[in-house]
């Protein structure tokens, strides 16, 4: 090995020592560490604790609530994958020669800057059934038979609060296909273009085919920020009626710090990260299937 290339090696390992260091400290310990505290009952200020085996895992199981809980995260899920596809549509559209794209780009992005407890205060007032913007701008439309209980009624709730996480979050997703789709290198896209390739074509087979490493980090985030939703339930109806709007995150939160159960909790805790790595998988050998038929 040259002196050139030991001086790179040592370069990239020095490089490297203080990231992994971090990784290890504060996410590889105290991810074993959950994993350890969930076959324990620990009760979150006991100098000690029992080892219980499985029984969280059993207790989990068979636990209704945390089952109505996971089945509301499955609409965060649904309403966000369903709109993918018209946030990349979205970022063809901003990323081609549209008038004011700089104002629509900011106005995008803005929802996602702002503070989530206070978007989710704001959506508070705004579907209120005492003087709620929402009802007044139903009214004013005389739409009157459409005003629900928006934030009570077990059927629509959680739809109402999937339509807050849309708005907060769709512009991030549209900025990360604009970012990706300019990344693109232009002489093949002119290239395609002299060759008479329309926008479809050259959507599906130059632009798709060359994003789908952004692609699979946006599905990757849907379902990370699917499972995890936590501040805007949390906030907009502390999971009620009853747990009709309660999420797997707010359950778990609820279960450490209100019922005292740490380990049941970091037994959820576990539950999840492995759930997100499964969907992530099934859900990518979908998407890559039916892109492979289709380029066939």
């Amino acid at each position: 090995m040259s002196t050139l290339s030991k001086k790179r090696m040592q370069f990239i390992i020095l490089s490297l020592i203080i990231p992994v260091a971090l990784l290890i400290a504060f996410v590889v310990i105290p991810g074993l560490d959950l994993i350890r505290m969930s076959f324990t009952n620990w009760d979150g200020y006991s100098p000690e604790s029992s080892f219980i085996g499985i029984d969280n895992y059993v207790a989990m199981f068979h636990n209704q609530d945390l089952w109505l809980s996971l089945k509301n995260n499955a609409v965060y899920f649904c309403v966000h994958l369903l709109m993918i596809p018209v946030e990349l549509a979205f970022a063809v559209l901003l990323t081609g020669k549209l008038r004011a794209a700089k104002f629509y780009k900011t106005m995008v992005f803005m929802p996602y800057i702002i503070n989530g407890v206070a978007i989710s205060y704001a959506f508070s007032y705004f579907f209120s059934p005492i003087n709620g913007a929402f009802d007044a701008i139903l009214t004013g439309l005389h739409l009157e038979s459409l005003i629900r209980s928006w934030l009570s009624d077990e059927k629509i709730v959680n739809y109402v609060l999937s339509f807050v996480s849309l708005w907060r979050f769709s512009g991030y997703h549209v900025i990360l296909f604009m970012a990706a789709l300019q990344s693109l290198p232009q002489d093949v896209v002119e290239a395609a273009r002299v060759d008479g390739a329309n926008p479809w074509q050259l959507f599906k087979y130059i632009q798709i085919p060359s994003i789908m490493l952004m692609v699979d980090f946006v599905l990757f985030d849907n379902i990370r920020g699917a499972l995890q939703v936590f501040d805007i339930p949390f906030v907009m109806t502390s999971g009620g009626p009853g747990y009709a709007s309660s999420t797997f995150t707010l359950y778990t939160i609820k279960t450490a710090f209100t019922f005292s159960n740490f380990g049941l909790a970091s037994t959820m805790a576990v539950a999840i990260m492995i759930m997100i790595v499964v969907i992530y998988v099934i859900q990518n050998k979908i998407i890559h299937g039916i892109i492979l038929k289709g380029k066939e």
